[in-house]
């Protein structure tokens, strides 16, 4: 069986404020994960991923739940870098009494 896991994100409209929800699966075979969770509920989401690997009755092994949990902390990484992103100055910050650049 091969695992192939992806991550990608949908936005989705909660009382009128937009709120991420990272999408993350699994497909072994015939067999699909799918694990959907938003930023405060990280911690939950890898406890699950070792919840399922304990399970004998499930083929989703420790490996899996390694794989999964890797991509779990990326997104969270990558979330952080691109907020970090909007925070830099942009050249026209340092320019006194709102001259143009030349």
């Amino acid at each position: 069986m091969i695992a192939v896991p992806y991550v990608s994100r949908t936005i989705k409209e909660v009382s009128g404020v937009s709120q991420d929800i990272n999408v993350l699966a699994l497909v072994k075979g015939k067999e699909r994960y799918v694990f959907l969770f938003d930023d405060d509920n990280r911690a939950q989401t890898l406890r699950m991923l070792g919840r399922y690997a304990s399970n004998p009755e499930l083929s989703f092994t420790w490996y899996d739940a390694a794989v999964l949990s890797q991509k779990v902390r990326q997104t969270a990484e990558h979330e952080s870098a691109k907020s970090s992103r909007f925070d830099l100055p942009l050249p026209t910050d340092n320019q006194e009494g709102g001259e143009a650049a030349a």
